[in-house]
């Protein structure tokens, strides 16, 4: 079986001592570091500007996933490119040229993707799936960290997971994930796992000793 990829949610460390958190989970054997960029309108909530980018690229090696929770991403693709992102996705309802937009982020020589809302079905973004390098499949509601998980999103999970063999993108989930969850999802094609408070709030060697399969 595939070994799941844990991308731990910046979002969610103490940026007091983010060097610190970023360097520690570097050693724990992370695969990615996940950085939500919100501005406030898409979603209700701001969160990790440039600087943070700046931050968690000059302590680690490990490479960033940028998820862009933002109006009109079209507009950012360069700074975000030029910041160090090794994945962005953004999501495609935002933006007036999806497609063009995901082959900008390829041209750049960075994976792209798009992130698709708990709302979201996957008939309304099946056009852009071949060209995604990641897929970010939302199990929560875009926004804020510690909300519940909505377990009607397990169906699209299966249906994106057998895509995901199809046309070769990865794919990960992002809301309220768990060792349990990651579990009880990589049997239905989820490789790689976004893990914010769960990671977080307790010993990180002890939560991935249990989440590493």
């Amino acid at each position: 079986m595939i070994r799941a990829k844990i991308h731990p949610s910046v979002l969610c460390a103490n940026h007091g001592e983010l060097k610190n958190d970023i360097v520690k989970l570097t050693n724990a054997g992370v695969d990615y570091f996940h950085i939500d960029v919100m501005d406030g309108s898409f979603v209700p909530n701001f969160g990790c500007g440039t600087e943070i980018i700046r931050t968690v690229k000059q302590s680690t090696d490990i490479p960033i996933d940028v998820h862009l929770m933002i109006n009109d991403p079209a507009r950012h693709i360069k700074l975000f490119c030029d910041l160090g992102a090794d994945i962005i996705t953004f999501h495609p309802e935002t933006d007036n040229h999806p497609a063009r937009t995901l082959s900008v982020i390829r041209e750049m020589g960075v994976v792209p993707g798009i992130a698709i809302n708990p709302g979201t079905s996957v008939e309304m973004v099946k056009e852009l799936l071949p060209l995604c390098g990641h897929v970010l499949a939302m199990t929560v509601n875009p926004g804020f960290a510690g909300q519940p998980f909505l377990e009607y999103t397990v169906d699209k999970l299966k249906v994106l997971g057998k895509l995901a063999g199809e046309f070769g993108f990865s794919l990960c989930i992002d809301g309220n994930v768990n060792a349990e969850r990651v579990h009880e999802l990589l049997p239905l094609g989820v490789t790689n796992f976004v893990m914010g408070t769960a990671l977080f709030r307790d010993d990180y060697l002890e939560v991935l000793q249990h989440t590493f399969i």
